[in-house]
């Protein structure tokens, strides 16, 4: 079953995917980057008025969806039986990606130049961990559920190695410096990680709702602590 919680993901991924490419639309239509002179950093698309206030509201709108995402599958997880810890670390390291993309739209790099570079480390190397995290778990607890097809997980797998290659090969060049070889690997990076966030909606495709429990202080009623969030999963026939 495909309700509106599997297709936040997807959602997500084609928020994401058109908002950077507007802003470099917009940026390269009023003459902020120069092609003739390389491929510009998306920051650098990104840098300038207008363009620099839609990259700040489009990032804070897809912040908002991806850490929301990282919490229902942060209870996903839970009901499946991953421990406390590993899954606060899988949790912590979604947030602090949505946490950076934000900051990064929020913080442009001609004028705050270091909380901008704080907030692309979060966004990319610590939200790039995050889906490592992910196929670690999955590749040690083999009795986790593995919705949709067979090809889905070495697909992943695929996506996090060249994700890895990529940000290794963009720092490398930038410090060369190759700008725009290394441009070209931040895009296509951010491509990647858009995908991988995509590919959580046939993660989400058992889910059939989300609901939202208030848990009263103990001093007010005696029942039992609620959780916070339970997730009301239906498997789909195909799985």
């Amino acid at each position: 079953m495909w309700g509106y919680l599997s297709m936040l993901p997807a959602f997500l991924a084609i928020w994401a995917v058109a908002s950077i490419w507007t802003v470099f639309a917009i940026a390269v239509a009023n003459r902020a980057v120069n092609l003739t002179e390389g491929i510009p950093y998306i920051s650098l698309c990104g840098s300038y008025p207008p363009q620099s206030c839609i990259f700040g509201q489009l990032l804070n709108i897809g912040a908002v969806m991806a850490a929301w995402i990282c919490i229902l599958r942060y209870h996903q997880l839970r009901d499946w039986g991953v421990g406390k810890w590993p899954n606060q670390l899988i949790l912590w390291s979604g947030l602090l990606c949505a946490l950076g993309t934000s900051v990064v739209g929020n913080f442009q790099q001609k004028n705050q130049q270091a909380t901008h570079l704080t907030g692309a480390f979060f966004a990319f190397f610590v939200g790039h961990l995050y889906f490592w995290l992910q196929l670690l778990l999955s590749w040690r607890k083999k009795s986790l559920p593995q919705p949709g097809a067979p090809w889905i997980g070495p697909l992943r797998l695929v996506l996090c190695s060249l994700c890895t290659i990529l940000m290794v090969a963009m720092v490398v060049l930038h410090t060369w410096p190759l700008r725009s070889a290394s441009a070209a690997c931040e895009w296509t990076v951010a491509m990647l990680l858009f995908t991988l966030f995509g590919l959580l909606t046939v993660d989400f495709s058992g889910l059939d709702s989300c609901t939202l429990c208030l848990q009263p202080s103990p001093s007010l009623s005696p029942l039992p602590p609620a959780s916070p969030i339970s997730l009301q999963g239906q498997q789909s026939q195909a799985l």
